[in-house]
């Protein structure tokens, strides 16, 4: 198969949504929870939350479907409803295999790989799932979170909370070429290798999976190679970069600190998703590291057939060495 090589034009526009704040309003949009106000009130910022979660709502606006439409990757992230554990999984199609099929609710065409440990998540209607469309050639991210319903070619996510993100600590990379590549079979772990944590500590991506009481979420974090340090075969820890004062990641992890970690090979398709629990540490500055502890490790060759040319690092990330 010769690859198809993929360019896509900055555009100024973003999705944008409405939405009306707090769980505790009948038929509000569920903006925040306990967990997010308390990281939002510990480090100061609850005015601006409210401010900023006014971006958050159940509707996909037209410049949001086009957005998705586009995109040749997804990430979702929920928790096997068996074991618990929480995971973050990639999936990719031709443009248009994510798609709005109702005014809150996208249709997804295929599904994870096989042996992927969200294929249980998956098949089970009504569990809670997270996503993010995440576009490096523009910079551009979008997040819905909802419920997942499997249907006869995928699977449907009905919207509870649709929003975008700014392009901060996000890596240009210009384009992408559909490869003919052969799927390896996923390799089971409870600790990290050698080799897999050389993977992570070069990566200036991955995605983060969390859950609370009433959904899941996925988040993107990035930075310069580096930014992620692995500290014993089991556990890892990151800075947690100044964002957008919503918390809802952190948040998520006050209430719960299951989660679930995608490192992808942008070049190679390769996938390592850990599963695990995190907990945030505070310093009287508000300065924040995020510590992992992993309990089991899937990596898996040729995840994707997608291959990204070379990032542009994002002018916003700090050296790798902010924080420590």
């Amino acid at each position: 198969m010769v690859p198809k090589r993929h360019r896509r034009r900055p555009h100024r526009r973003r999705p944008a949504v409405s939405s009306r704040d707090g769980y505790d309003s009948p038929g509000a949009v569920m903006t925040y929870h306990s967990g997010s106000r308390a990281v939002q009130d510990r480090v100061g910022v609850r005015d601006l939350a409210d401010h900023v979660g006014q971006a958050i709502g159940q509707g996909i606006r037209p410049v949001a479907a086009a957005f998705l439409e586009l995109q040749p990757l997804l990430i979702v992230g929920a928790a096997d409803p068996e074991s618990g554990a929480v995971w973050a999984s990639p999936l990719t199609g031709a443009p248009g295999f994510v798609r709005a099929t109702g005014p809150r609710q996208i249709s997804v065409a295929g599904g994870v790989g096989p042996g992927d440990p969200l294929t249980p998540a998956l098949s089970a209607a009504g569990t809670p799932l997270g996503t993010i469309a995440l576009d490096p050639r523009t910079r551009r991210r979008m997040r819905l979170n909802g419920r997942a319903r499997p249907t006869p070619r995928g699977f449907a996510v009905e919207a509870d909370q649709v929003f975008s993100n700014c392009p901060r600590y996000l890596q240009r990379r210009e384009s992408y070429e559909t490869t003919d590549r052969v799927r390896g079979m996923p390799r089971r772990g409870a600790e990290l290798s050698p080799s897999q944590r050389g993977f992570i500590e070069a990566a200036d991506t991955f995605f983060l999976a969390t859950v609370h009481a009433h959904g899941a979420d996925v988040s993107h974090r990035g930075g310069n190679p580096g930014f992620v340090r692995v500290d014993s075969p089991g556990e890892l820890r990151w800075h947690d970069y100044p964002g957008n004062s919503m918390f809802l990641t952190l948040g998520n992890l006050a209430v719960d600190p299951r989660a679930g970690l995608l490192f992808l090979d942008w070049e190679s398709g390769a996938a390592l998703q850990l599963t695990g629990t995190a907990r945030t540490e505070f310093t009287d500055d508000g300065e924040r590291t995020v510590r992992f502890t992993l309990t089991e490790v899937v990596e898996t060759p040729a995840a994707s057939p997608l291959r990204w040319s070379a990032p542009e690092y994002s002018p916003a990330n700090p050296s790798a060495s902010a924080g420590e």
